[in-house]
């Protein structure tokens, strides 16, 4: 069967400052790059704990980048695109590796819902969501459960707010904004390993979620006053005020979410 993981480099173990996730320069990033590939390795040695000719694919979902594909193992590396919104079918089920909360979460290191530096929140269906519920809900309504986050705590709280049933590792206890108790990198890629054998041993219990359905009404709110450029990019908008706009629609895709 074939998986997909979602990466981002805010949850990995010992990154907890935007000095670290913000830049291209692998000087200041780099550390938590390799990290993040230790535990996606992991992630991927437990999914073959349990499924031996699994097939892994990796996205690598940080804006800057967040993997170094070299430092992957038994699976293939993806740079996110908004192409993959249309494969998801064909995986069995995803898994995140890296997540971190949604943008507003109390003592959530790095928390953020897509760009840090811009938006305050989303809402879909009158539902405040993150990064995790935007794509699950999209692989839910595609069939494919969400069987694990790995993570910091507050992220692991969010997914079990969308997902119950879902199988969580955490990899370090949030602080504050900038602040965390980590994992030592290795105790962090054995419950990363070990919550990913989990999951798929409870593959068949963890359902899809689609909790999102049409008509889908989606508002945005920046910091910022939101320029004509940005606004014309999305035809399908409407200005609520200056640093707000909706969306109605009931395609998914039509949302800002790829």
């Amino acid at each position: 069967m074939k998986y997909l993981i979602m990466t981002d480099l805010e949850g990995a173990a010992g990154v907890d400052s935007f000095s670290q996730t913000r830049t291209q320069d692998t000087t200041m990033k780099g550390p938590g790059m390799k990290q993040l590939a230790r535990e996606v390795n992991a992630c991927v040695e437990g999914i073959k704990a349990v499924d031996p000719e699994a097939v892994v694919d990796v996205i690598d979902g940080h804006g800057t980048g967040g993997l170094f594909p070299e430092d992957l193992i038994g699976c293939q590396y993806l740079r996110w695109s908004k192409d993959y919104r249309d494969t998801v079918s064909q995986y069995t089920a995803l898994l995140y590796v890296g997540q971190h909360a949604m943008a507003g979460t109390i003592d959530a290191p790095l928390c953020h819902t897509y760009s840090s530096l811009s938006v305050q929140y989303y809402r879909l269906n009158d539902v405040y969501i993150g990064e995790f519920a935007a794509f699950a809900n999209w692989c839910g309504l595609n069939g494919v459960p969400t069987i694990l986050l790995a993570g910091d705590d507050k992220a692991a709280l969010e997914a079990k707010m969308f997902v119950p049933q879902i199988e969580t590792a955490v990899t370090k206890l949030g602080k504050g904004i900038e602040a965390a108790e980590h994992l030592h990198s290795d105790e962090a890629c054995r419950i990363i390993r070990e919550g990913a054998v989990r999951a798929m041993q409870r593959l068949g219990e963890i359902p899809p979620l689609a909790r999102f359905q049409p008509p889908y009404v989606f508002e945005a709110r920046n910091y910022e006053p939101i320029d004509t450029a940005t606004l014309a990019k999305r035809p399908n908008a409407r200005l609520i005020d200056s640093r707000t706009y909706r969306i109605e629609t009931s395609d998914y895709r039509e949302l800002p979410f790829f």
